[in-house]
């Protein structure tokens, strides 16, 4: 069994695994927990090196991850967003059994930008944030939760929660960092997200500076996926705008479970 810490929270016959993001632990989804928990069971995980998993060995590389968490869970709803996406993707394709729904929020087949992928982030920035890491932890994960909060119309909202969930007791392991950066890099599941046979909600933030909404929604184009734009959001608009994701969740919250 992995060391991955699984909070388990709420009620219902529909579960729903929920993944966060770089820098990150599964206390950054309590908007959507305190609104689902009443009528779905919540798997809230910390990624490995995040979180209560700060000491997890397991490595942070898609398939590796996902598969560590599916053999821990039942078969549920997986959703991720921005670096846990790439894991609830995998984990879709590699285990379709497992995850009977995929959302993705502000999440991406491919992080960063190449000559055939205009949709993501310049790769120089994700390698600025690895070289910085080193010098200046608590400086380069400030300008990291500045870029996610940027553009929202709630960024301020956005940053203090960002910021608190970073900063608690619960700070992230360098070497996880460095790692997830890599992953973020270097991760490229384009050809595969045709493979989709579940249902897929890919809901975006349309002022997000770090995934650009055209990537979403390609992907949903590609897998007959439903795609939601939320005017307003920035990279995590599941903090200001709960209502409208839980909204844009809805045709996965109506899958009967196995």
């Amino acid at each position: 069994m992995s060391d991955i810490f699984i909070d388990t929270q709420g009620q219902g016959d529909i579960r729903i695994v929920l993944l966060h993001g770089w820098a990150m632990h599964g206390g950054v989804f309590a908007p959507l927990v305190d609104a689902l928990r009443d009528r779905c069971t919540l798997h809230i995980v910390d990624l490995p090196g995040h979180g209560r998993s700060r000491d997890s060995k397991v490595s942070l590389q898609p398939a590796a991850c996902a598969r560590a968490i599916a053999e821990r869970l039942p078969p549920a709803v997986w959703l991720g967003w921005s670096l846990g996406g790439l894991y609830a993707l995998q984990a879709a394709v590699d285990f379709p059994g497992q995850v009977q729904g995929l959302a993705m929020i502000c999440a991406s087949p491919r992080f960063a930008r190449a000559a055939d992928w205009p949709y993501a982030v310049s790769p120089e920035i994700l390698q600025d944030f690895g070289e910085n890491l080193a010098t200046d932890y608590d400086g380069t994960l400030e300008r990291f939760l500045a870029l996610e909060a940027l553009g929202s119309d709630c960024a301020q909202a956005d940053l203090r929660k960002l910021r608190a969930d970073t900063f608690d007791e619960h700070r992230p392991d360098v070497r996880a960092l460095v790692e997830g950066l890599d992953v973020l890099e270097h991760s490229d599941l384009r050809a595969r997200v045709h493979e989709l046979t579940q249902p897929s909600a890919w809901i975006a933030g349309r002022r997000d500076r770090l995934i650009p909404w055209q990537a979403m929604q390609w992907s949903a184009s590609q897998c007959r996926g439903c795609f939601t734009c939320i005017r307003g959001g920035g990279h995590a608009p599941f903090i200001g705008h709960t209502d409208e994701v839980i909204t844009a969740l809805q045709p996965l919250l109506a899958v009967q479970p196995a």
